[in-house]
């Protein structure tokens, strides 16, 4: 591990959404923050991740969704609400880049990136430094949110330190659309059972591009055979993480899985289904949905699309999607490998290592998987700083709230032997088995503000306006 001396209280290491989140909760609280962003340091590019386009704070990579917004009875949504009465600086820049998308909150990319950075650039608090870091700080609080492409050399270094192998998954990125490439003729606008916002676009928020049967199958059939990316040896026994599973490994799990998953029908009322070639009555019997990607409108994603099939292959496969024989693609599916520490063996319940107490890890790397969940344990991870920073002794959070739950999670109720990423889900709750299935997931929420409301009065965790 190797010294860093700056005139700085925390050196976080990693700009992504959880490096971000940490700077900006430690440098509201007062706290001088170093943040280190390996990208943009090499003029010749050399300091880019394979799944990263830009150098920009905050990238999303793989979907411009945040997933559901409802804290009403969804877990994500729930974390949403969480993450704002702490004044994330993540839900901040999604509302000012957000574009419809029905019930879950999707943002402009580019546009949330810009925000992030500048305000983080605006803080007397933070200095951001485009470097790279090869070794573990030897002393100094450190919050390393290097996430799931963590740089060879800083990798070995955490090895080294954690005493055991890093874990492994793949993760696989959709692919993008121009709009103005897709024939609307073919395909229609509309959400799933009609749920929208005020952000909606007019009649839904996304573009459904239905088959029929033989259609579908002859789609099945290209996903199968479609020629896919080459393994590396070492990266063969890799497992993907079910959260984020490429559309061709989802068909190999039977001819039926993907009508069930990212192409399923269900709710969505078919303008078509009026000529025989739609049995199914007014749901087609497979449907490709395309969400918004950009504010402008002029960028739409796979939803559910991630893809191993090697680019000549998408584009020819993709292009038998109706509505989609002459699609023009801004961006083809990716795969990338991602890392991850066996977290309940090496940090403990402040997310600090272990073997190294002044280093606190954030975000995907700890075994969160999403983007909100990544940003909320970095925000965290900020608090627990500051904290310690201040002499002051740690609360816990409620596990009765999505971040508490999540954080419990990682640091300590997981099974380390069978440890894998997991997005925040009601199973992470104390169970509420005395409320009736109908209404336990209002309650789940119910009772997480509540606690989470009583947490901040109790601890005084607010934050200047």
């Amino acid at each position: 591990m190797t010294a860093i001396t700056t005139n700085h209280d925390v050196h976080i290491i990693g700009g992504g959404l959880a490096g971000s989140e940490a700077a900006w909760q430690l440098a509201q609280r007062g706290v001088k923050v170093r943040l280190s962003e390996m990208r943009g340091s090499a003029k010749d590019g050399s300091d880019m991740t394979p799944a990263h386009q830009t150098d920009g704070l905050a990238e999303m990579v793989c979907s411009n969704s945040f997933r559901s917004d409802d804290d009403a009875k969804n877990a994500v949504g729930l974390l949403h609400h969480e993450m704002r009465e702490m004044d994330s600086i993540i839900m901040r820049a999604g509302e000012i880049a957000r574009v419809p998308a029905g019930s879950a909150m999707a943002v402009d990319r580019d546009v949330f990136s810009a925000e992030v950075e500048k305000a983080l650039q605006a803080h007397p608090n933070v200095t951001i430094v485009r470097e790279r870091v090869d070794a573990l700080p030897t002393s100094g609080l450190t919050i390393v949110a290097t996430g799931p492409l963590t740089a060879q050399a800083l990798a070995g270094s955490i090895v080294q330190a954690t005493g055991s192998e890093r874990l492994a998954f793949f993760d696989a990125i959709a692919p993008i659309i121009h709009h103005d490439s897709i024939d609307l003729s073919k395909c229609w606008i509309q959400s799933r059972w009609n749920k929208t916002t005020a952000a909606s676009n007019e009649g839904g928020d996304y573009i459904n591009c239905p088959m029929t049967q033989e259609q579908y199958l002859a789609f099945h059939r290209g996903l199968i055979e479609g020629e896919k990316s080459e393994f590396k040896q070492w990266e063969k026994d890799t497992p993907y993480f079910d959260g984020c599973m490429p559309i061709e490994v989802m068909a190999e799990r039977g001819v039926e899985t993907l009508r069930y998953g990212p192409m399923k029908g269900v709710g969505l009322d078919n303008p078509f289904d009026t000529t025989p070639e739609f049995p199914q009555g007014r749901w087609p019997y497979a449907v490709v949905q395309l969400r918004q990607d950009n504010k402008l409108g002029t960028l739409w994603n796979m939803v559910g699309f991630q893809t191993k099939l090697k680019y000549g292959a998408q584009i020819e496969l993709f292009r038998t999607i109706p509505g989609l024989e002459n699609a023009e693609f801004a961006r083809l599916g990716g795969l990338h490998r991602n890392t991850f520490l066996n977290s309940p063996e090496v940090l403990d319940r402040q997310l600090r290592l272990k073997a190294a107490p002044h280093i606190r890890f954030a975000g995907q790397v700890t075994g969160c998987e999403g983007y909100v969940e990544s940003a909320a344990i970095g925000l965290v991870a900020g608090m627990m700083a500051a904290a310690e920073l201040a002499g002051r002794a740690w609360q816990p959070l409620p596990a009765t709230t999505a971040m508490g739950a999540l954080l419990s999670h990682i640091t300590g109720d997981a099974e380390a032997a069978t440890f894998q990423p997991m997005n925040v889900n009601f199973g992470l709750f104390p169970p509420l088995h005395e409320v009736g299935k109908k209404v336990r997931k209002e309650a789940y929420t119910s009772r997480a503000k509540a606690d989470l409301a009583s947490w901040i009065a109790e601890t005084r965790e607010t934050v200047p306006a």
